[in-house]
């Protein structure tokens, strides 16, 4: 199986994007946050003519949004709420073979990293915490072969940042969300899968910010876009790459795909 994920902030208005990049790449699954649209709107006969005809779409007008598209089919598809919103964050298949996926997308949080006077990042802590329960309550099942995936909307790692130090009190690198990720992430004894692949000493990542003028020459990045594998299929990822150059194609979105492959 090889899957892709991917911020597409837009579907509708990058289709020729995802259509470029299926076709260079052709994973047989993609999934993608921040479509941006409703369900009854989504380019799913777009995505049909490319050969993913399996779909599983959580979407919202105007913001967040989910979707995986598939050349392989589900057997079971399944979205979940959080924080008692009905923002469209999540969504989960299982294929045939029995593997589990879900593809988070994690609330930004704002700009000002203290609950007390930002509720958009109190939102994005708790969210993280609910996560954490979430598969907390599913150690039983770590075994199981399961995936998550998605723009988690964190930098956890120093390397995952252009400058540690600089953005230590800056929304995605602060130590509180670091922390919190990391009790996700131990709540189901989950891999990363890229830093598996790449040491924790090298810099890499797959969101570069707008605002740059000229992202590529400064890059000041953070890696916030991340695939995680369960116990059930540690040691099965093969391959790994965050498309880079993704990020220079015109009218980009600013977060680039990864992608594993997994063998099944």
């Amino acid at each position: 199986m090889k899957l892709a994920t991917w911020n597409i902030n837009s579907v509708r208005l990058r289709i020729g994007l995802v259509a470029k990049f299926l076709k260079s790449e052709a994973p047989d699954v993609l999934c993608l946050q921040e479509t941006k649209v409703i369900n009854d709107l989504f380019p799913s006969e777009a995505f049909k003519k490319l050969g993913y005809v399996h779909q599983a779409i959580n979407g919202q007008k105007g913001y967040h949004g989910v979707a995986i598209v598939s050349r392989l089919p589900f057997v079971k598809t399944g979205a979940q709420g959080f924080c008692g919103k009905d923002d469209s964050r999540h969504m989960g298949v299982t294929f045939e073979n029995g593997i589990e996926l879900h593809d988070f997308y994690v609330p930004a949080g704002g700009d000002i990293p203290d609950p007390r006077a930002n509720e958009k990042f109190a939102h994005k802590l708790a969210f993280l915490g609910e996560m954490a329960t979430m598969f907390g309550k599913r150690r039983g099942k770590k075994s199981a072969r399961t995936i998550l995936v998605g723009d988690l909307n964190v930098a956890p790692l120093e390397h995952d940042v252009w400058s540690h130090k600089q953005l230590l009190d800056v929304v995605s690198h602060t130590p509180v969300e670091t922390n919190l990720l990391g009790e996700v992430k131990s709540a189901f004894d989950w891999t990363d899968v890229t830093r598996e692949f790449i040491p924790h000493d090298q810099k890499i990542y797959s969101w570069w910010s707008y605002r740059a003028q000229d992202w590529e020459e400064s890059n000041r990045g953070r890696r916030l876009d991340h695939i995680w594998v369960g116990q059930g299929l540690k040691g099965a990822v093969t391959s790994q790459e965050i498309h880079r150059k993704v990020r220079g194609w015109q009218q980009p979105s600013d977060h680039v795909p990864v992608v594993a492959t997994i063998a099944d």
